[in-house]
């Protein structure tokens, strides 16, 4: 998806998709005013999907003060109804010219050194998007999220790609180039209820891309019921991780133990094509009253008899596993070898 403009004279194109957000676009503004920018030119490129609230007046309110700043704004955008954020993330990026994309929701803020940061590691790791860690406003909102994706380390950033939280490093914080950017084609546009950040981060890695993550506190990351992400489909987001789990791990499995005899590891189970179903050696848990079930009988089955998976102990189960458990707690059984774990952790299911 090539821009419009023939020549790049910008750095930098900071992403700026719009849809009714004009409660926070002031702070969103101010923030991106203060930002610390040496010598990169900056452009800002606003796409407003349909907004029928004042964005557009507020946008417009504040051009003179970040043209003032040294930024070159750019506003796009239409008055129907909305077509989703992939399409305004799209429309944006054919808009501007900058080598380099910042995606920056609306709703959130940039802490001051995020464009210098983010585009010095770019510049050192071409082929990656690149990251931060995140800030929650309000701060005790989605304390197990905003710990699992600041503390991840450079390995689980392109290990732990299945879980439910989505991308390792959240697309509020994305940074990559414009190279990159048109390599993997650009963002799903079916509209609302897509994870078009998980598309496109599943994408990315299937060309052998990497993922980086500056290891400093970038962005505000604002939690409101507002936010894009409950309009996501989960079963959209299961289907997903399910067809990357079965191509990446369990076609390469003869045989393999699901970790979790409760509910989210018995959904895997029933999730699964049939054939992977009777790869499926047993259950394994430490709740003693699920092993004492001794076994789970998958009732829906058209096979005769009905499929029966035995439900063992932990310490008596047999690697390799799909781990559906909450992320941290796979850390606390005491003598289990972590590295061996982490090693099979495929399908981490989150709370």
């Amino acid at each position: 998806m090539e821009s419009i403009h023939d020549d790049v004279k910008y750095d930098i194109a900071v992403i700026i998709p719009v849809y009714n957000a004009s409660s926070w676009l002031p702070d969103c503004l101010r923030s991106i005013a203060c930002q610390i920018k040496n010598k990169l030119k900056v452009e800002l490129s606003f796409f407003n999907d349909g907004s029928t609230d004042d964005s557009s007046e507020v946008i417009e309110k504040w051009k003179p003060v970040l043209e003032a700043e040294g930024f070159k704004v750019l506003i796009g955008g239409h008055s129907g109804p909305p077509k989703g954020v992939g399409f305004a993330k799209n429309k944006s990026i054919q808009q501007s010219s900058g080598k380099y994309l910042c995606f920056q929701d609306s709703d959130d803020e940039m802490k001051p050194g995020r464009l210098t940061l983010q585009y010095n590691a770019s510049l050192e790791h071409p082929d990656a998007i690149i990251g931060s860690k995140f800030e929650r406003d309000p701060p005790d909102s989605t304390l197990r999220y905003t710990y699992w994706a600041n503390s991840l380390t450079p390995e689980q950033l392109n290990q732990q790609v299945l879980t439910s939280h989505g991308p390792t490093v959240i697309m509020p914080t994305w940074f990559c180039s414009r190279d990159l950017f048109n390599r993997v084609g650009g963002f799903d546009e079916k509209g609302k209820g897509t994870p078009e950040d998980l598309i496109f981060f599943y994408r990315h890695l299937d060309l052998n891309g990497k993922i980086f993550r500056v290891d400093e506190v970038l962005l505000v990351y604002r939690y409101h019921p507002l936010q894009t992400t409950f309009s996501i489909d989960e079963k959209v987001i299961w289907d997903l991780r399910l067809k990357r789990l079965v191509k990446y791990f369990l076609e390469k499995w003869d045989s393999f133990t699901i970790w979790n005899a409760g509910k989210q590891g018995r959904r895997l189970y029933r999730s699964l094509p049939e054939e992977y179903r009777l790869r499926v050696t047993s259950f394994c848990d430490v709740d003693v009253k699920k092993i004492k079930q001794g076994n789970y009988i998958y009732e829906d089955s058209n096979l005769r008899p009905k499929p029966r998976v035995p439900i063992v102990h932990f310490t008596t189960a047999k690697p390799p596993f799909v781990i559906c458990v909450k992320l941290q707690f796979y850390f606390l059984s005491s003598g289990l070898n972590k590295r061996r774990i982490r090693k099979k952790l495929a399908f981490t299911q989150s709370a």
